[in-house]
């Protein structure tokens, strides 16, 4: 029996990155997906057949988790085409950074709203789907920049440091209904992001963690897969880090 046998996932921002890659560990498992993407047609249209071709239900839906709108409307829409939603990954966000002198009103407003903001959107609709299934398993993925700061990402750290309060306050909320909300901080993760850093940064980065290395998508992905699963059945309210001790 495979850990998600016949449930059903909604990932936000699944057509790269961390998004893809617990896609694809889920699927693997045996989980049916429905996930967002924001630009990218091409790469959301390679996913889904990706996913299909692992056995699994799998469509992808082109959504703003930022707007609360386009949140309604995606939960409908997938309650639609799939049968319930027994995993909701909030993974969607962007970056915008800049030292705070230098940081625009702009940047502020739409990491906000990309990464905090996006959160309230879909968890809201999918929360009362939960609550009438009395069970479902929540995942926000936050960040060590949220638990511990960093220099030029002052909307970026504020944002996630946002994330795990509301995934506390979630989990107080939902758990006696058998629902679980917890977080997972990525410390320093090989991304599409991350590749765009210069090597001085990299190595800057790399001589603070431990363990000496980058940590992959997939090494999230399975941290993901436990949270998901019953595995995990008495976790709740927690914020796993996922950084080769950087956050010590």
């Amino acid at each position: 029996m495979k850990l998600l046998e016949n449930k059903t996932a909604l990932i936000t921002g699944a057509s790269r990155g961390i998004g893809n890659a617990i896609a694809k560990v889920f699927a693997q498992q045996g989980c049916n997906i429905a996930f967002t993407y924001r630009s990218s047609v091409e790469k959301a249209n390679a996913l889904e057949s990706e996913l299909k071709d692992m056995g699994v239900e799998a469509k992808g839906y082109k959504s703003d988790a930022a707007s609360f709108d386009d949140a309604q409307a995606l939960c409908e829409n997938v309650l639609e085409d799939f049968s319930g939603i027994d995993v909701l990954v909030n993974n969607a966000g962007v970056t915008r950074d800049n030292l705070l002198l230098r940081l625009g009103e702009k940047d502020w407003d739409e990491v906000m709203d990309n990464n905090l903001k996006s959160i309230f959107n879909i968890t809201k609709p999918v929360s009362y789907l939960m609550l009438k299934q009395r069970k479902g398993s929540i995942i926000n993925l936050t960040s060590i920049v949220g638990m511990k700061g960093q220099a030029g990402q002052s909307n970026y750290a504020a944002s996630k440091a946002g994330i795990i309060g509301f995934t506390k306050s979630i989990a107080d909320e939902l758990g006696s209904r058998a629902i679980r909300s917890n977080a997972i901080a990525p410390g320093f993760i090989e991304t599409d992001m991350t590749e765009e850093l210069p090597e001085d940064v990299k190595k800057s980065y790399l001589s603070g963690i431990p363990q000496k290395r980058m940590g992959t998508a997939e090494e999230v992905a399975n941290t993901a897969l436990f949270l998901a699963s019953d595995l995990s059945s008495y976790v709740n309210g927690q914020v796993l880090s996922v950084c080769g001790g950087l956050n010590r």
